[in-house]
Protein backbone atom coordinates (compact mmCIF):
# COMPACT_ATOMS: atom_id res chain seq x y z
CA UNK A 1 0.00 0.00 0.00
CA UNK A 2 2.86 2.35 0.89
CA UNK A 3 4.48 1.81 -2.53
CA UNK A 4 1.15 2.50 -4.25
CA UNK A 5 0.79 5.80 -2.39
CA UNK A 6 4.36 6.73 -3.32
CA UNK A 7 3.79 5.77 -6.94
CA UNK A 8 0.59 7.80 -7.09
CA UNK A 9 2.36 10.80 -5.61
CA UNK A 10 5.25 10.59 -8.01
CA UNK A 11 3.06 10.38 -11.14
CA UNK A 12 1.86 13.92 -10.58
CA UNK A 13 5.40 15.47 -11.06
CA UNK A 14 6.86 15.91 -14.62
CA UNK A 15 5.76 17.01 -18.13
CA UNK A 16 6.46 18.02 -21.73
CA UNK A 17 7.28 20.71 -24.18
CA UNK A 18 6.36 23.96 -25.93
CA UNK A 19 7.73 26.12 -28.70
CA UNK A 20 8.02 25.96 -32.49
CA UNK A 21 4.36 26.65 -32.97
CA UNK A 22 3.64 25.92 -29.33
CA UNK A 23 2.81 28.46 -26.66
CA UNK A 24 3.83 28.45 -23.01
CA UNK A 25 6.92 30.64 -22.89
CA UNK A 26 9.07 28.73 -25.33
CA UNK A 27 12.72 29.60 -25.50
CA UNK A 28 13.32 30.07 -29.21
CA UNK A 29 15.15 33.38 -28.94
CA UNK A 30 18.88 33.73 -29.39
CA UNK A 31 19.18 34.96 -25.79
CA UNK A 32 20.13 32.56 -23.03
CA UNK A 33 16.85 31.31 -21.51
CA UNK A 34 16.11 31.96 -17.85
CA UNK A 35 14.67 29.18 -15.68
CA UNK A 36 14.04 29.71 -12.00
CA UNK A 37 15.74 33.10 -12.15
CA UNK A 38 19.00 31.71 -13.53
CA UNK A 39 20.44 31.68 -17.04
CA UNK A 40 20.57 28.23 -18.65
CA UNK A 41 23.75 28.07 -20.68
CA UNK A 42 23.79 25.68 -23.66
CA UNK A 43 27.47 24.98 -22.98
CA UNK A 44 26.69 23.49 -19.54
CA UNK A 45 25.23 20.05 -18.90
CA UNK A 46 21.79 19.29 -17.46
CA UNK A 47 22.99 19.06 -13.84
CA UNK A 48 25.22 22.14 -13.94
CA UNK A 49 22.31 24.25 -15.21
CA UNK A 50 19.59 22.71 -13.00
CA UNK A 51 21.45 23.39 -9.75
CA UNK A 52 21.14 27.13 -10.44
CA UNK A 53 17.35 27.14 -10.92
CA UNK A 54 15.51 28.17 -7.76
CA UNK A 55 12.42 26.44 -9.22
CA UNK A 56 14.10 23.03 -9.37
CA UNK A 57 15.72 22.55 -5.94
CA UNK A 58 13.48 19.55 -5.15
CA UNK A 59 14.33 17.91 -8.47
CA UNK A 60 18.05 18.47 -7.89
CA UNK A 61 17.81 17.00 -4.37
CA UNK A 62 15.99 13.97 -5.78
CA UNK A 63 18.59 13.47 -8.54
CA UNK A 64 21.33 13.54 -5.90
CA UNK A 65 19.44 11.12 -3.60
CA UNK A 66 18.96 8.69 -6.50
CA UNK A 67 22.67 8.89 -7.47
CA UNK A 68 21.78 10.07 -10.99
CA UNK A 69 24.15 13.04 -11.12
CA UNK A 70 26.87 11.18 -13.04
CA UNK A 71 24.31 9.84 -15.51
CA UNK A 72 22.84 13.29 -16.23
CA UNK A 73 26.34 14.75 -16.59
CA UNK A 74 27.27 12.13 -19.20
CA UNK A 75 27.26 12.96 -22.94
CA UNK A 76 23.68 11.73 -23.46
CA UNK A 77 21.91 13.25 -25.23
CA UNK A 78 18.81 13.34 -23.04
CA UNK A 79 15.43 15.02 -23.17
CA UNK A 80 14.29 15.84 -19.65
CA UNK A 81 10.76 16.83 -18.66
CA UNK A 82 11.67 18.75 -15.51
CA UNK A 83 8.96 19.28 -12.89
CA UNK A 84 9.18 22.37 -10.72
CA UNK A 85 9.19 22.63 -6.94
CA UNK A 86 5.47 23.51 -7.13
CA UNK A 87 4.87 20.26 -9.03
CA UNK A 88 6.47 18.26 -6.24
CA UNK A 89 4.61 20.26 -3.59
CA UNK A 90 1.31 19.29 -5.27
CA UNK A 91 1.95 15.62 -4.46
CA UNK A 92 0.20 14.18 -1.42
CA UNK A 93 1.75 15.33 1.87
CA UNK A 94 4.87 13.35 2.78
CA UNK A 95 5.41 11.85 -0.67
CA UNK A 96 8.65 13.68 -1.46
CA UNK A 97 10.11 13.08 2.02
CA UNK A 98 9.27 9.40 1.72
CA UNK A 99 10.83 9.11 -1.74
CA UNK A 100 14.04 10.78 -0.58
CA UNK A 101 14.63 8.13 2.10
CA UNK A 102 17.52 5.74 1.28
CA UNK A 103 15.25 2.69 1.45
CA UNK A 104 13.12 4.14 -1.38
CA UNK A 105 16.01 4.85 -3.76
CA UNK A 106 14.83 2.31 -6.37
CA UNK A 107 11.34 3.86 -6.52
CA UNK A 108 12.79 7.37 -6.69
CA UNK A 109 15.14 6.33 -9.50
CA UNK A 110 12.24 4.84 -11.47
CA UNK A 111 10.19 8.02 -11.09
CA UNK A 112 13.06 10.30 -12.09
CA UNK A 113 14.19 8.23 -15.09
CA UNK A 114 10.55 8.17 -16.21
CA UNK A 115 11.01 11.90 -16.93
CA UNK A 116 14.00 11.25 -19.20
CA UNK A 117 13.76 10.29 -22.87
CA UNK A 118 17.01 9.18 -24.54
CA UNK A 119 17.97 11.51 -27.39
CA UNK A 120 17.46 15.21 -28.01
CA UNK A 121 13.79 16.01 -28.71
CA UNK A 122 13.29 19.73 -28.95
CA UNK A 123 9.86 21.22 -29.66
CA UNK A 124 10.31 20.85 -33.43
CA UNK A 125 11.08 17.13 -33.05
CA UNK A 126 8.17 16.66 -30.65
CA UNK A 127 5.78 18.47 -32.98
CA UNK A 128 6.95 16.33 -35.91
CA UNK A 129 6.49 13.14 -33.89
CA UNK A 130 2.99 14.23 -32.78
CA UNK A 131 2.00 15.07 -36.35
CA UNK A 132 3.47 11.82 -37.72
CA UNK A 133 1.51 9.89 -35.09
CA UNK A 134 -1.80 11.42 -36.11
CA UNK A 135 -1.97 13.71 -33.09
CA UNK A 136 0.04 11.79 -30.52
CA UNK A 137 3.59 10.60 -30.05
CA UNK A 138 4.67 7.71 -27.84
CA UNK A 139 7.97 8.44 -26.10
CA UNK A 140 10.04 5.61 -24.59
CA UNK A 141 11.59 6.73 -21.28
CA UNK A 142 14.92 5.80 -19.74
CA UNK A 143 13.01 3.80 -17.11
CA UNK A 144 11.48 1.62 -19.85
CA UNK A 145 8.02 3.17 -19.58
CA UNK A 146 6.19 5.34 -22.06
CA UNK A 147 4.87 8.89 -22.13
CA UNK A 148 2.34 10.16 -24.65
CA UNK A 149 2.79 13.64 -26.10
CA UNK A 150 -0.12 15.52 -27.66
CA UNK A 151 -0.82 19.11 -28.59
CA UNK A 152 -3.86 21.20 -27.75
CA UNK A 153 -4.25 24.93 -28.25
CA UNK A 154 -0.59 25.29 -29.09
CA UNK A 155 0.51 23.61 -25.85
CA UNK A 156 2.29 20.28 -25.68
CA UNK A 157 0.83 17.95 -23.08
CA UNK A 158 2.54 14.86 -21.72
CA UNK A 159 0.44 12.02 -20.33
CA UNK A 160 1.91 9.43 -17.99
CA UNK A 161 1.06 5.74 -17.55
CA UNK A 162 -1.49 6.57 -14.84
CA UNK A 163 -3.36 9.07 -17.02
CA UNK A 164 -1.91 12.17 -15.35
CA UNK A 165 -1.06 15.07 -17.65
CA UNK A 166 1.53 17.82 -17.54
CA UNK A 167 1.89 20.88 -19.72
CA UNK A 168 5.24 22.05 -21.00
CA UNK A 169 5.62 25.55 -19.60
CA UNK A 170 9.15 26.32 -20.83
CA UNK A 171 10.47 24.45 -23.86
CA UNK A 172 13.81 24.11 -25.60
CA UNK A 173 16.19 24.82 -22.75
CA UNK A 174 19.22 23.49 -24.60
CA UNK A 175 22.08 21.85 -22.70
CA UNK A 176 25.45 20.50 -23.82
CA UNK A 177 24.05 16.99 -23.36
CA UNK A 178 20.41 17.42 -24.33
CA UNK A 179 17.35 19.59 -23.85
CA UNK A 180 15.07 20.36 -20.92
CA UNK A 181 11.35 21.05 -21.11
CA UNK A 182 9.95 22.44 -17.86
CA UNK A 183 6.65 20.83 -16.93
CA UNK A 184 3.98 21.70 -14.39
CA UNK A 185 3.32 18.23 -12.93
CA UNK A 186 5.24 15.18 -11.80
CA UNK A 187 4.71 12.25 -14.16
CA UNK A 188 4.28 8.77 -12.67
CA UNK A 189 5.27 5.44 -14.18
CA UNK A 190 2.83 2.54 -14.32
Amino acid sequence: MKKLVIALGVSVLLGACAGSGMSNASNNSAATPMVGGAPMYPTKDIVDNAVNSKDHTTLVAAVKAADLVATLKSPGPFTVFAPTNASFAALPAGTVDTLLKPENKATLTKVLTYHVVPGRMDSAALTSAINAGGGKATLKTASGGTLTATMSGGTVWVTDAKGGTAAVTIANVYQSNGVIHVVNKVLLPG
